[in-house]
């Protein structure tokens, strides 16, 4: 082994200078075409964010003015406040803040329960249940919302929050057969040995699954409940479906009816016409909230989504 390390250094001293010089032009060729790609990537995804942030503090002027592209003029922060007033943003923070947390703290219990079963219990039919919860995930909600809008009618649960929680303490609800998925790949690679050293000392499925495999989950829950908070946060059509009364809107259907909101509480001073700016002020409010989130639990999130399974 030794000699053939000698013949190696022997070798790459021995070389010319020409090839060694090419090398190194490859290596930095390379280099600076990773660098070049990665660049086109971030600024294709950063570009609507750059442009939301430059537009919502111009004004109507400086909107309108050729000349000013990125950079506006002055800061405008009267679109924030009008923005802000116009979404009735307490209000609509509130109903959004409740229906993400509740939901995700239903799916984070239900999903993981379920997905331990799906993974690490034998029963009859359990590939076929599992079939089952993946056909729900690849069926599209806009195709079943006309039986489920008539099945939350009959119960009363229109213009209540009921259609987005509920669901999720039953491992379904908005992406709930995912997180089911993720759970059960979870439990699936965890050693079968913890559960036979538990069923020595006495412990039962339930007890095994809250006191040994839960804690042991921590990645998984991180995950769900993220994507969760998130996706619930975000989602608009069913809110759109199952909510009429304004006050009871999120952040989300609030951004929708802005103009006629704004007219409401100005007294109609806001006007008809397309406020671009005032648009992408409200468009930040919407964002903040998840992009905080994100910014606290990002390196937990990171670890997470690796050691979950879902990255190989």
């Amino acid at each position: 082994m030794a000699k053939v390390l000698d013949n190696l250094r022997a070798r790459t001293i021995d070389a010319p200078w020409f090839l060694i010089y090419r090398r190194r032009t490859e290596n930095l060729f390379f280099q600076v075409l990773m660098y070049l790609i990665l660049f086109n990537i971030a600024f294709t995804f950063l570009y609507p964010v750059l442009y939301m942030v430059s537009t919502a503090f111009m004004t109507i002027e400086d909107f309108v003015d050729p000349a000013v592209y990125w950079i506006p003029r002055t800061l405008n922060w009267d679109n924030f406040h009008l923005a802000f007033l116009g979404m009735n943003y307490k209000i609509a923070l509130k109903n959004s803040l409740i229906i993400a947390l509740v939901a995700a703290v239903g799916q984070l219990v239900s999903c993981a329960m379920a997905g331990y079963g799906f993974g690490r219990i034998r029963f009859p039919g359990r590939e076929f249940l599992f079939l089952l919860v993946i056909f729900t995930f690849i069926v599209p909600p806009q195709t079943i919302i006309v039986p489920l809008f008539i099945l939350y009618r009959k119960l009363g649960w229109i213009d209540t929050y009921y259609p987005f929680t509920v669901p999720t303490f039953f491992a379904h609800g908005l992406r709930g057969p995912l997180f089911v998925i993720i759970f059960r790949q979870f439990f699936r690679r965890q050693p079968w040995e913890l559960e036979d050293a538990a069923r020595v000392d006495g412990c039962g499925a339930l007890r095994t699954f809250f006191r040994i495999m839960l804690p042991l989950s921590k990645p998984a829950l991180v995950v769900t409940f993220l994507f969760s908070l998130v996706w619930h946060w975000n989602d608009f059509y069913e809110p759109m479906m199952y909510l009429m009364k304004p006050q009871n809107f999120t952040v989300p259907l609030r951004l929708s009816i802005l103009q006629s909101s704004l007219n409401e509480v100005t007294g109609g001073q806001a006007g008809e016409f397309f406020n671009e700016p005032l648009i992408m002020a409200a468009c930040q409010l919407v964002v903040v909230p998840p992009l905080i989130l994100y910014l606290f639990f990002q390196r937990h999130f990171v670890e997470s989504i690796e050691r979950t399974g879902l990255v190989d």
